[in-house]
């Protein structure tokens, strides 16, 4: 009897799920294009995660090496150097993350609260052009700027009769030049998702608002940013998941392999790729890819589990 009871229920759970699809079929037809490109590059290759396991032999392939089981994951804890590139990576990212909202969010209001359309579209591109410079133009702008013979800075400061300090040769200054570079190249692309946020928003609240009397900072604190809540908890569970990964292209620019800087500039991408760049050693580079993918994801979830307990409409799942 409650077999029987329950078919009809089914039944109607199916038809709903079919006429939601059908609803949205224009929607899920723009999503495919998406979801084939994650399905071949993201989840095709993740078997080969397996190569971390294994002594990678050419000849043999992936599944046919010899396996190892956690020996290639020891390449890191033995190096002495794991506390050292651990705590650099994520202090890195931490600044990226908070100084990089805290700023995109900025402009984006500023931006919204400009009447004048034509100065918002041109302070946008002008704002999103770093986003598309490569990290290797990023550090000969950089070199040529703090570089003690023959930098601009440089120059200026002495022909103003200043001591310029050898910035290459001074490894404390590094970490707020690299997350100053860092906030130049992402500051127009953050600023760009928020403000497409922003324009999403109800305009008679921001009417009623005005017709009420409330200035322009108070539209911003009741309105503007409750309205962005959304947004900026799910950039930033996006980008936690990344804590344990940095910019190597940005990082291996602007630092090279001048080991005076290291020591506050070295991160994990930069020292595997010091480590492996006369042994191709796959495996051991895998297994410290495939570290730092497992600890994102347990970060990911205890974030977002963290966020379900405070206000589950604001969690990602």
């Amino acid at each position: 009897m409650q077999k029987n009871a329950l078919a009809p229920e089914r039944t109607l759970k199916k038809q709903s799920v079919w006429r939601m699809l059908n609803q949205n079929k224009i929607l899920i037809l723009m999503c495919v294009p998406a979801i084939v490109f994650f399905f071949i590059f993201s989840y095709l290759p993740m078997p080969g995660a397996y190569i971390a396991f294994t002594n990678f032999q050419y000849n043999k392939g992936i599944f046919g090496s010899p396996f190892v089981g956690l020996k290639n994951f020891q390449f890191l804890f033995i190096s002495g150097q794991l506390g050292l590139l651990l705590k650099n990576t994520v202090l890195y990212n931490i600044a990226f993350i908070v100084l990089g909202n805290v700023v995109q969010l900025a402009f984006a209001i500023l931006l919204n609260e400009v009447a004048n359309k034509a100065y918002k579209k041109t302070a946008q591109s002008i704002m999103f052009l770093p986003y598309f410079i490569s990290d290797v133009l990023v550090s000969l702008l950089v070199y040529n700027l703090l570089n003690y013979d023959y930098g601009f800075i440089s120059h200026l400061v002495r022909s103003l009769g200043g001591d310029m300090p050898k910035v290459y040769q001074n490894a404390n200054a590094w970490p707020f030049i690299i997350v100053l570079v860092n906030l130049w190249k992402s500051t127009g692309y953050g600023t760009v998702v928020y403000f497409a946020a922003i324009t999403g928003m109800d305009s008679s609240m921001m009417e009623a608002a005005q017709i009420d009397g409330a200035n322009a900072w108070q539209r911003i604190r009741y309105i503007t940013l409750p309205t962005l809540k959304p947004t900026v908890i799910i950039l930033f569970l996006f980008a936690i998941g990344g804590i344990l990964k940095g910019n190597f292209g940005l990082f291996y620019n602007l630092v090279g392999n001048n080991s005076m800087l290291f020591k506050t500039t070295d991160i994990i991408e930069t020292y595997v790729y010091r480590s492996m760049m006369n042994s191709f050693n796959f495996s051991q580079s895998s297994a410290v890819g495939l570290f730092q993918s497992v600890v994102g994801f347990f970060i990911v979830l205890g974030a977002n589990a963290f966020v379900k307990h405070l206000d589950p409409d604001y969690a990602l799942f």
